[in-house]
């Protein structure tokens, strides 16, 4: 039986609509039908609640029709073993639903709404899809319990046995008949539902009365009525009849003695072999119906204190109930009479006509009551616009409130169902459906204990972990006992409405679970990541990219994303001012922007925005505060400081998420003024920096002092990565891009070292970028620079090539004769020198790297252009060794200018200055 939602137990009232006119606002929280603004309504206790709710959606047709099913093919070992475990799930999981009803209150949609507020709106409209089949399959399933029950009694049989035939038998038998009377039946539900729910919930007490009453003489009839000998009439799967009789014997010590085992043999309704799977999975249909009482909890005086003890008290009675009648049915009808006759408990009672009005009254008010809960997830589905357009129908509703849309669907998908024609062959469909609502609620409870989260404090305590893991290994286990071909396929079904709605369906504000998990998981990893148990074998770039305007860097972050290397990657963005002249923080409404940004790129990155007085503190902030623990920035990232006039590579872009455009803009408070929610306008050619030289370099030798490596990035307006690194080029046999390194500082002629930290950390990020997926077809050039007349060149170029092996690294090594830059340099030193010899031996003082402040503009632009020269054909990128600034800042503008020589009209350049050890031969 499946959970009845509110709207079936006491919620539904005279009329769908407030008296007040107001509608419902969804499944989040509306307007309950019925109920007047002045009139508050009447709260229900522990028994009206819970109890007897959760009693009548679990005392099904199940109890009166296959008690006897269950005892005669399992035996009475075998159908307490799967009470048991039915119970089992059931009491998990109830310990579940109790934590989480007493943790908030539900509303329509029941197991839907629980889960999907619970884990977020994928795990939720996918297990909604599964709960609304299992309320459609189980409508079904009692509209055929109750064909069953009046066929058996008014059927007429077929052919023979004409002499049983009583004045009674008056209703033609055959599978079209009994399609025929489900379709009525069900059409009467219907109709019921679509205008006149409310007498069902009116009704609801008296129903339970008649049920409990009709219990009540099955239990005495067992004790009261005599030995009998019934006489059977069916039907087989011949479509042949015939007559046989078995006996009601008492209580009899060998009657029960040939009860005990199992004897499972042919089921005379389907014809199908039964096994163990196959009779639990018909039995366990009798145990749902657990979560009527807290689909309730709005309606409840008091949740946390109903919920807990109705639900439970509920389960235990029932639990009680079905072993008591499995025991008394073991120990007084012999087997053939509980195998060959599913309504014999109407045979041995002392008015049998009351179990036949049981029969109906449970069966009837079961299939209704599926058919309404089914209607009403399918309208909170609806509602909550998880499905996009697909599902926008059911949103419908009459002027009294009632979704008929979502009724009619709900009525064809069950008559859908009923030509399955025999309650035992859906019985299994039905228990996979729930068991996989249960196995979500339980992993709904199991992930809000994990996560640990301060709001989840339900007020009911009796669970742990250990409990919801308990529930979910059942479900699992007794799915794939069940039918396993099934299970798999249902599964299957639910994954892929997962990603559906994982992909296509629209952000909530519901919360998701899965941000919990990952915030709990990743803290705790966090905090185990020692900085202190650093080794060189495990270094990785963690990369501070400095943007100032998002406009005019989109290729730039690309790129960067590329490099990272599975590290670290945070966006930084200075906004310029005090937060004491400021109403409030500018900065927290940004972040959306950013992240929407992050998406459309489709990058992996983080981002940290701080509000300074100038861009050098703002640097030094986010340098400081940037990343947790071990998980902090170890590369600085700028853009070139230049006087090119920045290009908008966002202009014409559409958000997917928002389907906005980037140049959308909206008035501002001052009256005439737009601007864009995103990102402001870049600056014209006549607009001021933010910065000015000298602050520029500054912020590059803050890095330094901190321990940073520091990379400016030029010409990257010009990278497309695209077109660098398009998909058709392996499949087009082209060749891929080129990856140009020159470890060697240039400024600074007099040297010909390529094995220090900065040159061996230029070399790494090389190989970092190579080795990533999408430049692996690459190809890496490593540039040696070297005087033509230099004796040990050869030997210099196998050093290289050997450091190249140890370290892993494939380039293809160009030696290049620069003979001609170093003369010219060293021919502007003596002229230099010759004009002024005591200006020449202040500078050599200086900590300044040597020759550097002696650097011509003639030299720098010889090297620029050697560069060019061996860039053929153009490369992707370029790699470039960045000297360190000089100490005396009164040289900054010097050192700033000469690294413009040096990089211009070279495309996508990096220029790296490395300050940690990154390389290693070590295993």
């Amino acid at each position: 039986m499946s959970e009845k939602t509110p709207l079936l137990h006491y919620r539904l009232t005279t009329s769908g609509e407030p008296s007040d006119g107001s509608k419902r606002t969804g499944v989040g929280g509306g307007v309950h039908p019925g109920r007047s603004k002045d009139r508050a309504p009447q709260k229900l206790g522990v028994l009206f609640g819970v109890v007897i709710p959760t009693l009548l959606s679990m005392f099904s047709v199940v109890v009166f029709l296959r008690i006897g099913f269950v005892v005669g093919q399992a035996g009475l070992y075998h159908s307490i073993a799967m009470f048991l475990v039915a119970y089992f799930i059931i009491t998990m999981t109830v310990l579940s639903i109790c934590a989480i009803s007493t943790n908030g209150a539900l509303d329509a949609g029941g197991a839907y709404y629980m889960i999907s507020r619970a884990l977020g709106p994928e795990f939720g409209g996918s297990i909604g899809i599964m709960f609304f089949f299992a309320n459609i399959c189980s409508s079904a399933l009692y509209i055929l319990g109750l064909v069953e029950a009046i066929t058996s009694t008014f059927g007429v049989p077929e052919e023979g046995a004409a002499a049983a035939a009583g004045h009674h038998h008056m209703l033609p038998s055959g599978y079209w008949w009994s399609l025929l009377y489900g379709t009525a039946l069900l059409f009467l539900c219907f109709i019921v539902c679509l205008v006149g729910a409310h007498i069902y919930a009116k009704a609801t007490f008296i129903i339970f009365i008649v049920v409990m009453t009709v219990l009540a003489s099955i239990f005495i009839s067992f004790f009261i009525v005599g030995p009998t000998v019934v006489t059977l009439s069916h039907t087989s799967a011949v479509n042949t009849t015939s007559m046989s009789t078995a006996n009601y014997t008492g209580f009899r010590l060998h009657t029960l003695e040939g009860n005990l085992f199992s004897a499972y043999t042919v089921d005379y309704t389907t014809g199908a072999m039964m096994s163990f799977t196959r009779v639990f999975a018909v039995m366990f249909n009798g145990c749902t119906g657990i979560m009527a009482g807290s689909n309730m909890s709005g309606d409840l005086k008091n949740p946390g204190y109903s919920i807990p003890r109705g639900s439970l008290a509920a389960v235990f009675t029932t639990f009680i109930t079905y072993n008591v009648l499995s025991l008394l049915a073991a120990w007084s009808c012999d087997r053939y009479l509980l195998q060959r006759d599913y309504s014999f408990l109407g045979d041995i009672n002392i008015l049998p006509p009351m179990v036949t009005v049981g029969i109906y009254s449970s069966a009837l008010s079961a299939a209704m009551s599926n058919l309404i809960g089914a209607s009403r997830v399918l309208y909170a589905l609806s509602k909550d616009d998880l499905f996009g357009g697909v599902l926008a129908l059911a949103r419908k509703t009459s002027q009294s409130g009632n979704p008929w849309v979502s009724v009619l669907v709900s009525w064809l998908l069950v008559q859908m169902v009923l030509f399955a024609g025999k309650l035992n062959t859906i019985a299994g469909i039905v228990t996979i459906f729930f068991l996989l609502v249960y196995a979500a609620v339980n992993l709904a409870c199991l992930a809000l204990e994990w996560a640990s989260a301060p709001n989840f404090r339900p007020s009911f305590r009796f669970f742990t972990w250990h409990t919801c893991t308990l529930g979910i290994l059942g479900c699992l286990v007794m799915i794939f006992l069940i039918n396993a071909i099934y299970a798999f396929a249902s599964i299957a079904f639910m994954l892929v409405l997962l990603m559906l709605i994982h992909y296509l369906g629209p952000i909530s504000n519901w919360g998701y679970i899965s941000q919990a998990l990952i915030f709990h998981q990743v803290r705790k990893y966090l905090l185990m990541l020692d900085v202190r148990k650093d080794h060189v074998k495990f270094w990785r770039p963690q990369v501070l990219l400095m943007v100032a305007n998002p406009r005019s860097c989109t290729g730039l972050m690309t790129f960067i994303n590329d490099l990272k290397k599975s590290g670290l990657y945070v966006l930084g963005h200075i906004k310029l001012g005090l937060l004491d002249e400021l109403p409030s923080d500018p900065l927290q409404s940004r972040y959306d922007s950013w992240l929407c940004l992050v998406d459309h790129l489709k990058i992996k990155a983080f981002v940290n925005l701080t509000l300074a007085d100038s861009v050098r503190h703002g640097v030094q902030n986010l340098l400081f505060i940037s990343g947790f623990g071990g998980m902090r920035p170890n590369t600085l990232v700028l853009g070139f400081y230049d006087d090119c006039t920045p290009h908008d590579h966002l202009q014409g872009h559409i958000l997917l998420s928002t389907g906005h455009s980037f140049d959308t803009v909206c008035p501002t408070k001052v009256p005439g003024e737009q601007r864009s929610p995103f990102f402001p306008s870049l600056r014209g050619a006549e607009d001021p920096k933010d910065l000015q030289e000298e602050e520029y370099v500054s912020v590059i030798a803050d890095a330094v002092k901190m321990g940073k490596n520091v990379t400016l990035a030029r010409c990257f307006d010009q990278f497309n990565r695209d077109r660098v690194l398009g998909s058709g080029r392996k499949i087009r046999g082209v060749a891929g891009p080129f990856i140009d390194v020159w470890p060697m500082n240039l400024l600074q002629p007099d040297s010909h070292s390529y094995v220090g930290i900065c040159s061996l950390f230029l070399l790494q990020l090389a190989c970092v970028l190579h080795d990533s997926r999408a430049w692996n077809q690459a190809r890496l050039r490593l540039f040696l620079c070297m005087e033509a007349g230099y004796s040990l060149q050869e030997k210099e170029e196998a050093k290289l090539q050997g450091m190249l092996r140890d370290l892993r690294i494939s380039a293809q090594v160009q030696m290049v004769a620069w003979d001609e830059v170093v003369a010219l340099h060293w021919q502007r030193q003596r002229e230099r020198a010759e004009q002024n010899e005591e200006d020449e031996r202040e500078d050599c003082n200086q900590t300044y790297p040597n020759n550097a402040s002696q650097l011509t503009d003639e030299y720098i632009c010889a090297v620029n252009d050697m560069i060019c020269r061996h860039g053929v054909p153009q490369p992707a990128v370029r790699f470039l060794y960045l000297p360190h600034p000089p100490a005396d800042r009164s040289r900054y503008r010097a050192y700033l200018h000469q690294v413009d020589l040096l990089s211009r009209n070279l495309g996508p350049t990096l220029l790296v200055h490395g300050v940690t050890p990154v390389v290693t031969t070590d295993i």
